[in-house]
């Protein structure tokens, strides 16, 4: 017996954080030893593969642990293990303590430097080939930990067998364990720096879990997810989406449509896309927004709550599955967005939380550390490995699933320090402000880092203060977003349409403010989840109007006023048919409501508003510039009446939208006209077709030279009530 009594107890008793200096094969004084730790193992001998000689190994505890010292030998050599279990079986493996690390130094250094951006194909479970052997290697980042073990359905979830080892000071534990294969399930057994207790913990850089309340991951093969996209990757690089259609329908996944044949089940991720690329190329959509996808534990959250950063969630398939979803949506010529959730992560014990014992991922005090009004934790945007953590992450959706979009939810309380806090809730920044620098210096590293290797992919901010230049270049000292989410129009619209009709006169401002910032940001306007849950209602319950018919009315001309409007445009799936209930997480839309006209109608709209902002490439080439907008006339509160004109790049088109935000009637209504002759009636949002009362001009009308509005030309129409009227003028 060569290993002391003490080292020996260190490994079985699985207390050992330098496991491969006593395991596998060592150079000693005079000879050579080799050690195995094997579970279920009877009895176990030593293959020399240069020569075949089997030497039997002297069982050193009924554990499992073995030992043969080889007098005179002077090099270790290449070699196996056979192995005798107590069922009667006999195989030959590898020793999973004979491999040298898969992680380099330069990866070690880059990492705690914060700059391994692709970190996450290192840690985690990888299956590779080392030396000709075919294997799994595991690596995590557990700084404070004391001991770390794999364990899984390979080793019994027994701890004390492939204890790994440390990489220097970089806090990464790392083992290569041959024979594992994919669909092995795994976690990681810790023991703490301030306990002898170990705990579990999934993998942060897990690319496949399964379901709760198990969640272990899952080792898992990307290698065999073929793609088709390659025409459509190639053409994102040269589109710029400043400069084009932009129209995004905003979907949970789990509750779009559901196969009520089959117990109600959600669909797949390549049922989906099949059903959803079909009807956004009906409904004129140009890409689709995923709440989140990332794997979370729990239904309610809707995805935010996410523990698995790196992987799909297990609900809708594979993440081959997710492949697939992704080939069918690009090879039908849609985008897709996700949403992505840096800001906050849960408490959920298996998870990020105290990962090794300690405050790791997010701060200590919490004061910093935690979010009061979501019961989260708060990530450490100032430890180097903690933003690549996150960093890594955006870029592994970008390069292992060819998402096209990030939309970073929550901005504003990773911006602000105090945010959603009292007084004395919350820590200054060092020079006295409420700035959460390293956050900021953060959200400029993943956007610039994602747009240098992604070249196309967009990032959207949801950002609801004034915070400025969200979507400003990194360069020019902007957070680097391309797009914010216009959280103001948003709820000033809907303000102001709340409104019983006969006060909305008195609100008129209300409706008009927004067109002064309207062009300080790249702004996307939105109706999202967010607005037709927790009580606030569905859209059409939204509207002031005392009747039925009136609400959906005013929905139809909120749409089309929408679409027209300079900037991009959202919208949450079942608003674009008007459902009448709030959304439900686990229930499918209500699609039965489009039998009804007045439903079918808002869906039309929205068809043929998006329809008429895809056809015309200037006019959205012009959504981001304030040459592209003009009122007409934004000061007509007795009427409730705002009109503007839309210019397309370069004046190559020109339309005119009047809005009638009341339920009267008004004929002989004097717009100003930018232009003289005649003009197309392209859209009515009263139009019978639409489950209006057909009330409109005939299809056109004429601008004489008769000033009005500041303008050298007007037009009398006839505006419908609760209307939204679109004038094209031909050029």
């Amino acid at each position: 017996m060569i290993i002391s009594k003490e080292e020996l107890g260190r490994i079985t008793s699985a207390a050992c954080a330098t496991p491969h200096d006593y395991l596998g094969m060592h150079k000693c004084k005079g000879g050579v030893v080799c050690r195995a730790y094997l579970i279920n193992a009877k009895s176990c001998s030593l293959i020399e593969l240069k020569t075949g000689a089997i030497l039997p190994m002297e069982k050193l505890d009924k554990s499992g642990f073995f030992e043969i010292f080889l007098k005179g030998k002077r090099k270790v050599f290449a070699y196996m293990f056979r192995v005798e279990s107590y069922y009667g079986e006999t195989r030959r493996i590898y020793d999973p303590y004979s491999f040298l690390p898969t992680i380099s130094e330069s990866d070690l250094y880059l990492f705690g430097e914060g700059r391994e951006y692709r970190i996450y194909e290192k840690l985690g479970a990888h299956i590779r080939n080392v030396g000709g052997v075919k294997g799994v290697s595991f690596a995590v980042w557990a700084p404070t930990a004391r001991r770390v073990s794999v364990v899984g359905d390979f080793n019994e979830w027994d701890g004390r067998y492939h204890q790994m080892r440390t990489l220097g000071a970089s806090g990464i534990w790392e083992i290569f364990i041959p024979d594992v294969r994919a669909g092995s399930k795994y976690k990681f057994e810790i023991v703490g720096a301030k306990s002898d207790t170990p705990f579990l913990k999934t993998d942060p850089y897990g690319i496949y879990f399964e379901a709760p309340p198990y969640n272990s991951a899952i080792v898992y093969d990307m290698s065999g997810c073929p793609w088709r996209d390659s025409g459509w990757m190639e053409a994102r690089k040269n589109t710029d989406l400043k400069v084009s259609a932009m129209s995004v329908y905003e979907v949970h996944l789990g509750s779009w449509k559901r196969k009520f044949e089959d117990g109600n089940r959600p669909f797949t991720y390549v049922e989906m896309a099949r059903a959803l690329c079909e009807y956004c190329r009906k409904m004129n959509f140009t890409h689709v927004e995923f709440l989140p996808l990332t794997e979370y534990p729990f239904d309610g959250s809707w995805g935010y709550q996410v523990t698995g950063f790196f992987a799909p969630t297990h609900r809708y398939g594979s993440p081959a599955d997710f492949v697939e979803m992704m080939n069918i949506f690009h090879e039908n010529g849609i985008g897709v967005i996700m949403d992505w959730v840096p800001a906050h992560f849960p408490r959920d014990t298996f998870a990020l939380a105290s990962f090794d014992g300690s405050c790791l991922y997010e701060h200590a005090d919490p004061r910093q550390g935690a979010h009061q009004d979501w019961g989260t934790l708060c990530f450490n945007y100032g430890r180097n490995e903690v933003r690549n953590f996150l960093t890594a992450s955006a870029l592994s959706w970008c390069d292992r699933f060819h998402i096209d979009g990030l939309r970073v939810d929550a901005v504003a309380s990773m911006l602000y320090l105090d945010y959603s806090r009292k007084a004395g809730e919350w820590i200054p920044n060092k020079y006295g402000g409420n700035e959460n620098i390293e956050a900021i210096e953060f959200i400029r590293e993943f956007n610039t880092v994602v747009h240098k290797y992604h070249e196309g992919v967009v990032t959207i901010a949801e950002e609801s203060t004034a915070f400025a230049g969200v979507s400003k270049p990194v360069s020019e000292g902007g957070l680097g977003f391309d797009f914010k989410w216009n959280m103001g129009w948003m709820h000033d619209t809907l303000a102001y349409l709340r409104e019983d009709p006969i006060n909305r006169k008195y609100h008129h401002d209300t409706l008009t403010f927004p067109a002064i910032y309207q062009f300080t940001e790249n702004f996307i306007s939105v109706y999202s989840h967010d607005e037709v849950v927790h009580g606030k209602g569905s859209m059409p319950n939204k509207m002031g109007c005392a009747f039925w018919d009136d609400k959906l009315a005013q929905l139809r001309a909120l749409y089309a006023y929408m679409w027209l409007w300079p900037g991009k445009k959202t919208l949450f799936m079942g608003a674009e048919f008007g459902q009448s209930r709030e959304w439900r997480y686990d229930a499918s839309l209500d699609w039965d409501l489009l039998q009804y006209a007045p439903h079918k109608g808002i869906q039309d709209v929205v068809r043929d508003a998006a329809k008429i902002y895809l056809d015309d490439k200037a006019l959205a080439a012009n959504d981001l510039r304030s040459e592209g907008f003009s009122w007409i006339n934004w000061r007509d509160a007795s009427n409730s009446v705002i009109s503007f004109e839309r210019i397309g790049l370069g004046g190559k088109s020109r339309y005119v939208v009047v809005c009638n935000f009341t339920p009267v009637e008004r004929r002989e209504y004097v717009v100003g006209m930018p232009l003289d002759g005649e003009w197309e009636e392209i859209l009515n949002t009263n139009a019978g077709c639409y489950g209006g009362s057909g009330a409109g001009n005939g299809g056109k009308i004429s601008a004489e030279a008769v000033p009005a509005d500041d303008r050298k030309f007007s037009a009398r129409i006839l505006l419908p009530p609760l209307s939204t009227l679109v004038f094209r003028k031909r050029i």
